[in-house]
């Protein structure tokens, strides 16, 4: 099932957060309602969303507070939050920023400036969250760390059979052939024979050890990383 981004739109008057929410329905986001900073805590203890729609003015902990909160918070730092705010001086919009704000939109606002600025917060935040730990049964790579463990033991790759593995592993159970991996791995810019794709791939088997069962060949298509592979079930 396709994940609809989640927003969180902290905003007390009611219609105007229904107005928001019918509009993001609409438009492939899922919409979630706090109307003061208690309710959109207890939202954010439960599921972080994507994305928060903010109030400037709130019951309670203003916008601004709330944004300085959740800045400072290493779980809810990285949420793009954009401020939605009927006080459109510039002193203002710089305060909002300066508390940690991505964006800051002046009430009122088309649907479509909406929806344009949530999907370009969301972009910018797009390779920050692309850095993330990949787990196949007990095959585990962390990409920020540059560390692959398999059954809790460190396992040694090279750059490049580390970065096949990191590939195979956020595609699995799907046959890559070697043009595909050669362009995905290397570079459409690096002319090298596929053959060499062989090579790293015996040297990645190789050093995954038990795990290279996981590296399975599909004679005449290619390679796939599969977390059943057909040798373990011929293992008596």
């Amino acid at each position: 099932m396709k994940h609809l981004p989640r927003v969180l739109i902290v905003e007390d008057e009611p219609s105007i957060a229904e107005l928001i929410a019918v509009n993001l329905r609409h438009n492939g986001f899922a919409p979630i309602w706090a109307e003061d900073g208690d309710s959109a805590q207890r939202e954010l203890d439960a599921v972080l969303p994507d994305a928060i729609l903010l109030d400037w003015m709130l019951p309670g902990q203003s916008g601004l507070q709330l944004a300085r909160k959740w800045r400072n918070d290493p779980r809810t730092k990285g949420i793009p939050i954009l401020m939605l705010t009927a006080r459109g001086d510039e002193p203002d919009k710089v305060s909002g920023l300066d508390a940690g704000a991505d964006d800051y939109i002046t009430k009122p606002f088309s649907t479509q400036e909406l929806l344009a600025r949530i999907r370009a917060v969301l972009r910018r935040r797009a390779p920050e969250q692309a850095v993330e730990t990949v787990t196949i049964g007990t095959l585990v790579l962390d990409s920020a760390a540059h560390r692959v463990t398999w059954q809790g033991r460190p396992v040694k790759l090279g750059p490049t059979e580390f970065k096949l593995l990191n590939y195979l592993m956020k595609h699995p159970e799907r046959v890559h052939n070697r043009a595909q991996l050669l362009d995905k791995v290397w570079g459409d810019h690096v002319f090298i024979e596929e053959r060499t794709v062989d090579v790293h791939v015996k040297r990645l088997r190789e050093a995954l050890g038990g795990a290279g069962v996981m590296v399975e060949t599909v004679r005449g298509a290619g390679y796939r990383l599969t977390a059943q592979p057909v040798a373990l079930s011929r293992v008596a």
